[in-house]
């Protein structure tokens, strides 16, 4: 299996409810097809460079997950069918950006728990 990171954007007008319906519907459809998420992250409200469907703005949302290739094309279609989406891109991750990755993570959560014991 190869080892995936998938960035997707929703429109802006959704409320946080169906923001968050849309999200767990991908992630549904990762796992039911025998994907393993490895790490998920809510970017949130993002500003664009340039207007999408004549927004200026969206709602962004990482998954990184492991799944056999096959898996892809059926999640883009899926992507595209879903009138929530404006733009998504999936990439697979060679072993540097797997290890990047992973160190990038560990970095953010070192910091992230220095910073709560020296705040005690």
């Amino acid at each position: 299996m190869n080892q995936y990171e998938t960035v997707f954007i929703m429109t802006p007008v959704l409320s946080d409810d169906q923001m968050k319906e849309a999200v767990s519907k991908f992630r549904k459809f990762l796992t039911d097809k025998k994907a393993e998420v490895v790490h998920e992250a809510n970017w949130g409200l993002r500003k664009f460079t340039y207007p999408v469907q004549k927004k200026s703005t969206g709602f962004y949302h990482l998954i990184e997950f492991k799944a056999p290739g096959e898996v892809i094309s059926e999640l883009e279609v899926a992507y595209k069918r879903d009138e929530r989406i404006l733009k998504f891109l999936t990439v697979r991750l060679d072993k540097y950006a797997i290890k990047y990755n992973e160190k990038k993570r560990t970095e953010k959560n070192k910091i992230r728990v220095d910073k709560t014991v020296s705040d005690k």
